[in-house]
């Protein structure tokens, strides 16, 4: 697989593209239905895949493939440097690298109305197999990619390996982690959310220290500026060797959109983004660039505001992974969102972080479920997260501490139906984690009947440290939270019919390149005896 070269730091054509966004000459913009026949024939002066190569969504007879075609990504009107003007892209799928033997092969178009991004579902690939992809167009041939189908429905893998990860702010740090993530050895990887950041950026790109062109910083609100905020996070060459060496499974939390949002609720204080029918459209653009960017299967293409991003991935018999989105279909964070005591509104019990449908669907998944093990991948702390050290108690209501009644309605299925080794894998807080998930948090001999991991950021919040004031609180309010850290990193995980193994891999350092990865803590749960116990 051919390698992106760097160690961290911007790429010298990374440097290039922020510094001129301003000045690269465009063509017009696309307006409406491209109807303009393909350009088959097109000859590219410049390297159309800039953003790399991406697959996801691993089916056992295939993956979803990905590129974009954009010569010049951080164009400020947000096309790319590509004309409106449709162009063929071909594909190969092989089982060697150097493409001597190609199993599947096809061409497909890519689109002004997608900001020419492409994504080809393909189909009629042996199950657990590892795989290699390129695409071609204009006569240039883009980095090979690295994939792996997930196993039989019905087979009994001895392992399945994979990592996840969550919030990169491009502004706040290097993405040292994506490269040590490309090197390990996982079938997949979880995105849990904040894939980009929607906060101002100032003009020399926070940690990065590099000029950022005016058009590129503010707050985005238009799909013109969403697409180039996509682009900026993901023209990062770690990120792009994480992409390219593994196949991925993405959902979005808030930040792809603007911070704390529920469903049609803006948090902004300005108008007009406070009224719905404009916030709707705010986000249909997220959702888009969002989609432009990431390997999604055509079920996640979002249709203006109506989008699904909850799914279930199988592998095997070992594992289902049972993807929520806890952020479009939920009722409003109660009490005025914030950090909160003495909130009865979060006690209510019509109230629902997930909504009916996907709540439904949930727990169908859940009772049908034969897999040893029932992974629940979402965004944000399902087990109750007391921030008051002291006496009293204090929850932050864009958790599910917010949505008591959604946690009691989902433990109460847990139990009901038996469910088998449930293990939640979540991001947003920016710090590792590991907690029982308890059956009643107010009694402390209370059942536990689950697990929970939760993955520090790739990026956010810079360097952090080891335990941070917060996160000695957390340890002393809550008994069930076993272990926590607030350095930069992800979480690998190895599955087995005996245990679920957690490794919360850390770095010392993200606002510098090249900083090395370690271990922090691995943390087991035993098949048929829930709780997490320090390895």
């Amino acid at each position: 697989m051919r390698k992106n070269s760097g160690t961290g730091g911007t790429s010298a054509l990374e440097r290039r593209a922020v510094l001129g966004a301003g000045t690269v000459a465009l063509a017009l913009a696309a307006g409406g239905l491209t109807a303009s026949r393909a350009r088959a024939r097109e000859r590219f002066s410049e390297d159309p895949f800039t953003l790399g190569v991406a697959s996801g969504d691993p089916w056992p007879d295939g993956v979803v493939l990905w590129t974009r075609l954009a010569p010049h990504p951080l164009a400020p009107d947000g096309a790319g440097g590509m004309d409106p003007a449709p162009v063929d892209v071909h594909w190969e799928v092989a089982t060697d690298e150097r493409f001597r033997r190609v199993v599947r092969s096809g061409r497909t178009r890519a689109v002004a109305e997608l900001a020419h991004s492409v994504h080809v579902e393909v189909t009629g690939l042996l199950p657990g197999h590892r795989y290699y992809y390129r695409f071609r167009a204009g006569g240039v041939v883009s980095p090979v990619g690295r994939t792996r189908t997930a196993p039989s429905p019905f087979s009994r893998p001895k392992a399945v390996n994979f990592a996840f990860a969550s919030c990169q702010a491009w502004f706040e740090g290097f993405y040292t982690a994506y490269r040590h993530l490309a090197d390990e050895d996982v079938d997949l990887v979880l995105h849990l959310g904040d894939y980009i950041y929607e906060n101002p950026i100032d003009a020399m790109g926070g940690v990065r220290q590099v000029p950022v062109a005016a058009e590129l910083r503010p707050e985005p609100t238009t799909l013109t500026q969403y697409r180039n905020r996509h682009a900026l996070h993901r023209f990062d060459q770690d990120l792009i060797a994480a992409h390219q060496a593994h196949p991925w499974a993405v959902v979005w939390d808030d930040h792809e959109v603007e911070d704390n949002w529920a469903r049609d609720i803006s948090k902004l204080d300005n108008e007009p983004d406070q009224d719905p029918a404009v916030f709707r459209r705010r986000a249909a653009a997220g959702f888009q660039a969002y989609y432009e960017h990431l390997p999604l299967r055509l079920p996640n293409k979002p249709q203006g505001f109506d989008a699904k991003m909850y799914r279930s991935l199988r592998y095997g018999r070992m594992a289902t992974f049972h993807i929520l989105d806890t952020r479009l279909f939920r009722d409003d964070q109660p009490c005025g969102d914030g950090t909160r005591s003495g909130c009865a509104e979060r006690l209510l019990p019509e109230r629902s972080i997930l909504g009916a449908e996907q709540e439904r669907w949930l727990y169908r998944g859940l009772g049908r479920s034969d897999a040893t093990w029932n992974l629940i991948p979402q965004q944000i702390p399902v087990g109750q997260v007391d921030t008051d050290p002291g006496a009293g108690q204090s929850f932050v209501m864009d958790f599910w501490d917010g949505y008591v009644a959604s946690r009691q309605r989902l433990f109460k299925q847990l139990t009901d139906q038996d469910v088998s080794n449930p293990v939640v894998l979540t991001g947003d807080m920016h710090r590792h984690l590991a907690a029982d998930l308890k059956q009643n948090y107010d009694d402390p001999d209370s059942p536990t009947i689950g697990v929970e991991f939760v993955g520090s950021s790739i990026a956010t919040g810079k360097d952090g440290m080891d335990l941070d004031p917060s996160g000695a609180n957390l340890i002393a309010a809550n008994p069930h939270i076993k272990f926590t850290n607030f350095q930069r990193g992800y979480v690998r995980c190895s599955l087995t019919r005996e245990t679920c193994r957690a490794d919360f891999r850390v770095l010392p350092y993200v606002t510098a390149p090249g900083a090395p990865v370690s271990t922090r803590a691995s943390y087991v749960t035993e098949s048929g005896r829930p709780g997490v116990q320090l390895v």
